[in-house]
């Protein structure tokens, strides 16, 4: 199974022109040499990091920022920003997996979960770092195994992220095959494949308590509020918009909003020659 490109893109419009035609600026992709992380810099400034240690249940990119250095990902689990939500513990930065593979749910796995339960989720366990390259496109490559609880292997997934951008803009593309090593059944579900969490002043504003069930049945209570932060709205390639875009199918999906004194959007890019194309 190949998804071949998974476009991501976030433009940060300023208050200053906007100046058309930018040239692209260099990217530094550099592996850490006593952590399991990858740094990724765009113009000499910090991007995201790729984050593969034991601890998390699947590789993330973690924090994401826009051009102008701000930061659009939420900070919980891994950090603690003042006002940022704490539900949803799996929800970390920018992620790839799936509720419901052979039974087992890759989505919903994290530290929360307790152990008597922990036989029911499953784990992508990145064991190798294939490829680093910097320039004006930056490359990393990497090898993961989805795998059970006693590691034994469902799937082997091997990305390619191509991370790229200019004074106004970031982008990543991601290349994605996923082999079976088995028989794998991905079985319908809420959840999958392809997650993103954000800043609190990206979520669309509400005031009424959300119950969001999972495939074990599970419930996590997202609780309204009158806060000022949230602002963002979301809109399709097939013009649906807020709430109206939840479980609806599009070539791409943006949300946008103020941060600051600037707007922020982030593009969700399917590509055409993906499974189930356009997604939902």
């Amino acid at each position: 199974m190949r998804f071949k490109i998974l476009g991501f893109l976030i433009a940060m419009v300023s208050l200053s022109p906007v100046v058309f035609a930018q040239k692209a600026q260099q990217v530094t992709v550099l592996k850490s040499a006593n952590e399991n992380k990858v740094d990724v810099a765009i113009g000499g400034r910090p991007f995201t990091s790729f984050l593969y240690p034991d601890t998390l249940e699947k590789p993330v990119l973690y924090p994401l920022h826009a051009a102008n250095g701000t930061v659009v990902t939420r900070s919980f689990p891994l950090e603690s920003r003042e006002g940022d939500p704490n539900d949803h513990p799996h929800h970390i930065g920018l992620w790839f997996n799936f509720e419901n593979l052979n039974g087992l749910d890759f989505w919903n796995n994290s530290y929360a979960i307790p152990a008597n339960k922990k036989e029911s989720y499953g784990w992508v366990r990145t064991d190798h770092i294939l490829e680093t390259k910097s320039g004006d496109t930056g490359v990393l490559i990497y090898h993961a195994n989805w795998t059970d609880q006693q590691k034994n292997i469902i799937l082997e997934e091997t990305t390619r992220y191509e991370f790229s951008g200019n004074v106004n803009q970031r982008v990543i593309n991601r290349f994605t095959t996923l082999k079976a090593d088995k028989d794998a059944f991905f079985k319908d579900a809420k959840d999958g494949m392809l997650g993103l969490r954000l800043a609190h002043e990206l979520q669309m504003p509400t005031t009424e308590d959300q119950n969001f069930t999972d495939d074990k049945g599970n419930v996590t209570v997202v609780k309204g509020g009158t806060d000022k932060v949230a602002n963002g709205n979301y809109i399709t390639s097939a013009g649906k918009t807020g709430n109206d875009a939840w479980s609806s199918r599009g070539v791409w999906c943006k949300v946008y909003g103020k941060m600051g004194a600037d707007s922020v959007s982030i593009t969700i890019i399917d590509h055409p020659k993906n499974p189930n194309y356009p997604t939902f």
